[in-house]
């Protein structure tokens, strides 16, 4: 017997669909106008005060001064500051930020702004439009970015590009695990050598800048992510 569809399925989900697509059609139309872009992750929570702020909002004026729009979640903490040091330097900073019940709010620092409800739309963003992702120090939100980069590169979902972790202190405990229980560990043997490779924790902006460079110039970059 054909199950009865419920009432709330009817009222709900299939507009949502709608929804969700007028979330990328937006998203696809303003992003596709950005030009070469990096995307800068890290938590909400930093404070202007704190070293990696400073940081982050001195490698994203490295970044306008090499002529990449930088892209973060729009929100405060080290995404403010990242927006900042690219708008302050002359550069396009983009916010794409997501609507949340606490911390998240949009910080001024943005030239384009646009606002997600689902997570997964604008992660889709991020990857599409971005020819590097540096992680600062973070929360789950700035974990699920990283993660979600090493599985759509080791899947060939999306063309190899950089990503880099700034904060030596704050990612090699994250590092030294993945080595010793997924990579090492007889008992688990989870990922490949070759997986190790596909990022890199480092102290140095410089040396962050450099290996953006070295992948691609900014007149030569393409998109990541595969149809």
């Amino acid at each position: 017997m054909p199950t009865v569809p419920q009432p709330q399925f009817i009222g709900e989900d299939p507009w949502r669909v709608f929804r969700i697509l007028s979330e990328f059609v937006d998203g696809f139309d303003t992003m596709s106008q950005v030009g070469p872009a990096v995307s800068i992750f890290g938590s909400a929570r930093t404070p202007e005060d704190d070293p990696y702020y400073r940081k982050a909002k001195k490698f994203a004026a490295m970044l306008a001064k090499e002529r990449y729009t930088v892209i973060t979640g729009g929100g405060p903490g080290i995404m403010a500051a990242a927006n900042q040091g690219a708008n302050e330097a002359g550069g396009t900073s983009v916010g794409l930020n997501i609507t949340l019940p606490t911390e998240q709010f949009p910080n001024p620092f943005q030239d384009v702004t646009l606002d997600f409800r689902y997570f997964f739309v604008r992660l889709v963003m991020f990857v599409k439009y971005s020819s590097a992702f540096v992680c600062f120090p973070g929360g789950f939100g700035t974990l699920h970015e990283f993660f979600n980069s090493m599985t759509l590169i080791q899947t060939g979902k999306a063309t190899r590009f950089p990503v880099i972790l700034i904060g030596k202190s704050f990612w090699n405990g994250m590092e030294d695990w993945v080595k010793k229980i997924m990579l090492s560990n007889r008992s688990y043997n989870k990922i490949s050598p070759e997986d190790m490779d596909l990022f890199t924790v480092t102290d140095s902006l410089h040396e962050a800048m450099d290996i953006i460079l070295k992948a691609h110039a900014p007149d030569e970059l393409t998109r990541n992510i595969q149809p």
